[in-house]
């Protein structure tokens, strides 16, 4: 079958190499082997395959879509009776997400130029860059459970490597550290998950499983366990509740790896899970505390975002909160919802960072409160954030809008309360970037802003592009032969999201943004906005309650190996040393002695044998 294949799809198992291959031509100049100023030729030979990986997968979508879907299968080990293929589902979803990925990608590797054109490892870098592609390219087209699992990894080493990329501060030390530690938690039981999965099933690849899934031979307990450790790693790699202070702390890394972490590493979590919801489905308990996950993730996001004055953070929990909403839509069982999400918050958030990325570039301030009328000095960045803003929250008529108001519908049948919470999330979402947007672009200029001026042309350049791609997202999203129906959602449900977001907006610009208010003296008032602030205390709560037994079994740990283990062991040799003092004394010289104790020995040896055995 493979020799019927036109060339471009035979070689698709090429693309998330090419990101890898980016990593490898930048080790020269990121190990120091060629001038350290000179490295932007990495830099060139990374955008360069991206752009071939790119243009590779627009041929493979452009013939999926007129002959149907294809899938790839390659041996790689064969040991007894486990047999492990490297598998590919050329599907019509995970190439749309493959382009979205590598232009994205595209995208801020541009951006990446002037961003940081005076950072001494630019090619280190890049380097991480071409392998944080690699692995999210081969998790949107892995057709096998255990394939994305391992891919899964290589994207938590590779966000850990960008997050602690300015390893001499100690605070980005600590945030990849922490960034690391909470994916391993969600990856470890991912893991549990995986091998019991596979254990059960006998199959790795997923329409394998996802006919297992369809006979539904599991008693309920494990049925539930299993979903919830499917559910394990893609919380943690979406940053939902409980799992979400990382991508808060990520925010230390450089920000244009900021600007894939906020869009495409949070979908292909999503992704992940999209692909084992038939499996979740046999637990009803799974899909309840996916509900709440989501639920949880997607209010308590959109309240913490408007309580922030980091304005890089008011980003990342407005990303919380949208995949929160992603996590609702798979519970429910609407992939066709999922998928609007995620790509229309994918470009939007992409837009609203790289707007972000230049007011701190700019300005050298991530304060809001610090920052003031710089949308009369930056018109290019301001317009990125207007138009990435009003993609996010649904305003009519761009990809947000359609994806929201298909939501409403559809929720409208299944499960009013939860479209109350989508509701609730777009108007809060449109108040804390109204809010963003006063503090930043109107008013008088402060000092962090009055010397501001426009980004260079190498980071305007993708920020104008990608504005051009959030207006044409409708288009983009109707083209798709999968979405038939899109537009044919009823009025009612467009007003409701209309409305929500007028409400937001409304609410946002009338609220006064005075400096008095960011801590009342109101006794009530003030708890509720430290609540905001500090993100409902969840790190206290995990440090008295998680941290704190963990810490008391170590020290419990610590004592029984030190006072228990090492005692018997130094009791042991201290009865060795004084038996060997005593053999000492007992030494006489006398060979026939020692000859007639060893034939001693032998005999009673001998007997005891015998007896034994008879």
């Amino acid at each position: 079958m493979t020799q019927e294949l036109s060339l471009p799809i035979q070689t698709a198992w090429l693309i998330p190499l090419y990101g890898f291959a980016g990593m490898l031509v930048s080790l020269p100049w990121a190990s120091g082997l060629f001038r350290r100023d000179a490295h932007r030729p990495a830099a060139y030979l990374n955008i360069l395959l991206t752009l071939l990986a790119f243009g590779h997968g627009s041929l493979i979508l452009q013939q999926v879509f007129q002959s149907g879907p294809v899938d790839l299968a390659f041996p790689w080990l064969t040991v007894a009776d486990l047999e492990l293929d490297i598998s590919f589902s050329l599907s019509l979803t995970n190439l749309v997400a493959l382009e979205l990925i590598t232009g994205l990608s595209l995208f801020s590797q541009v951006y990446s130029l002037g961003y940081m054109d005076k950072e001494w490892a630019l090619a280190r870098f890049f380097a991480l860059l071409g392998f944080f592609e690699g692995a999210m390219s081969g998790v949107v087209l892995s057709d096998s459970l255990f394939q994305s699992y391992f891919l899964l990894e290589m994207l938590t080493l590779s966000t850990y490597l960008l997050v602690g990329f300015w390893y001499a501060q100690p605070l980005v030390v600590t945030a990849a550290r922490d960034a690391f530690l909470t994916k391993r938690v969600g990856d470890v039981l991912l893991l549990m998950g995986v091998v019991a999965l596979c254990s059960y099933s006998g199959a790795m690849g997923f329409s394998d499983l996802y006919a297992w899934a369809a006979q539904d031979a599991l008693s309920p307990l494990a049925a539930t366990l299993l979903g919830l450790g499917l559910i394990a790693g893609p919380t943690g790699k979406c940053a939902q509740f409980p799992m979400h202070l990382w991508l808060d702390e990520a925010m230390e890394g450089p920000n244009p790896a900021s600007i894939l972490r906020n869009s495409v590493v949070v979908t292909c979590g999503a992704i992940v899970l999209l692909k084992v919801m038939p499996i979740l489905q046999l637990s009803p308990i799974a899909v309840g505390v996916l509900l709440v996950i989501g639920s949880i993730s997607a209010i308590g996001g959109s309240l913490v975002a408007i309580a922030q004055v980091d304005i890089k953070r008011t980003q990342s929990y407005t990303t919380t909160a949208h995949l929160g909403l992603v996590f609702i839509a798979i519970a429910l069982q609407i992939p066709v919802l999922a998928l609007l999400l995620l790509f229309s918050h994918a470009v939007s958030k992409a837009l609203l960072s790289m707007s972000i990325g230049g007011v701190i570039a700019s300005t050298n301030c991530q304060d809001i409160t610090e920052l003031g009328g710089l949308g009369s000095r930056m018109p290019a960045t301001t317009t990125a954030f207007v138009v990435g803003g009003a993609g996010l929250v649904g305003f009519l008529p761009l990809g947000g809008f359609l994806a929201l108001a298909q939501s409403i519908e559809l929720l409208s049948v299944r499960s009013i309360p939860f479209m109350g919470v989508f509701l609730l999330t777009n108007a809060l979402t449109a108040l804390g970037l109204v809010r963003v947007f006063r503090h930043v672009f109107l008013g008088n200029p402060l000092i962090k802003s009055r010397r501001s001026a426009e980004v260079n042309w190498q980071m305007a350049l993708p920020m104008v592009a990608l504005s051009v791609v959030v207006l044409l997202t409708p288009l983009l999203l109707v083209r798709l032969e999968s979405l038939d129906g899109l537009l044919a959602f009823p009025l009612w449900a467009a007003g409701l999201v209309v409305g929500s977001g007028l409400i937001g907006l409304v609410a946002g610009a009338l609220l006064p943004l005075s400096k008095a208010w960011s801590r009342s003296l109101n006794p009530w008032l003030r708890w509720f906005q430290d609540l905001l602030a500090y993100d409902f205390y969840t790190e206290n709560f995990y440090r008295l309650t998680i941290v704190n037994v963990v810490a008391r079994v170590s020290r419990l740990a610590f004592w029984f190996d030190r006072t228990v283990v090492d005692g018997v062991l130094n009791g042991v040799a201290r009865l060795s040393l004084q038996s060997a003092e005593g053999l000492k004394l007992s030494v006489s010289g006398q060979s026939q002695s020692y000859v007639l104790t060893v034939l001693v020995a032998i005999v009673l040896f001998l007997t005891s044998v015998s007896w034994f055995l008879t």
